[in-house]
């Protein structure tokens, strides 16, 4: 942050019960969350000044799990994560990211969009459940390949349309291609 940063953002990238479930720490996530946002606003607070304030965003997700392309090449129908899944997952990691502090929640390397959507609604229902004003959301799609597409097929025009709808504060891609092959998607 002594370098002129704004927003620095939690070390929670996969930070779900269900990628997590990969090392049996399940039962850790939401502890996991809390602790990273903790931290982070401890360093944000440290450098902020009444003058230049600096923010936390919480990273969610993504899973290592996708829901709308079978793991299974022989059964295109088949998904090892359903939306239920999904949301609880999300929902547990954007409680801790809360508890902690941060002050936006960024959903992050979207590469599925059906996940996107699950860890959209997770932080809607979340903040109407705990009755609280939702934080600001940011969300950040993954492209990848040069044809422009997420994992899930869609091109950069239909990812924004899609994602849209959730009012973010915010929509970006990240650089998953490196910066000089992203410049066609901007």
């Amino acid at each position: 942050m002594n370098a002129g940063a704004d927003i620095i953002e939690t070390n929670t990238f996969n930070g779900t019960s269900i990628s997590q479930s990969d090392y049996g720490l399940e039962s850790w996530v939401f502890e996991i969350n809390k602790q990273a946002s903790l931290l982070a606003r401890r360093a944000s607070d440290k450098v902020s000044t009444k003058e230049w304030r600096r923010f936390v965003a919480g990273a969610v997700g993504p899973t290592n799990r996708t829901a709308s392309v079978s793991p299974k090449v022989e059964d295109p129908a088949f998904r090892n994560v359903t939306y239920t899944e999904l949301v609880a997952s999300y929902k547990e990691q954007i409680a801790g990211l809360v508890e902690g502090g941060c002050h936006i929640i960024f959903i992050e390397t979207i590469f599925d969009t059906l996940n996107a959507r699950a860890a959209i609604f997770a932080f809607q229902e979340f903040f109407e459940e705990v009755n609280l004003k939702p934080l600001p959301l940011f969300l950040s799609g993954t492209i990848i390949d040069a044809a422009g597409r997420t994992l899930s097929g869609q091109n950069v025009e239909a990812f924004y349309i899609s994602m849209s709808n959730a009012k973010p504060f915010c929509i970006g891609l990240n650089c998953a291609l490196g910066a000089p092959q992203m410049v066609p998607f901007l």
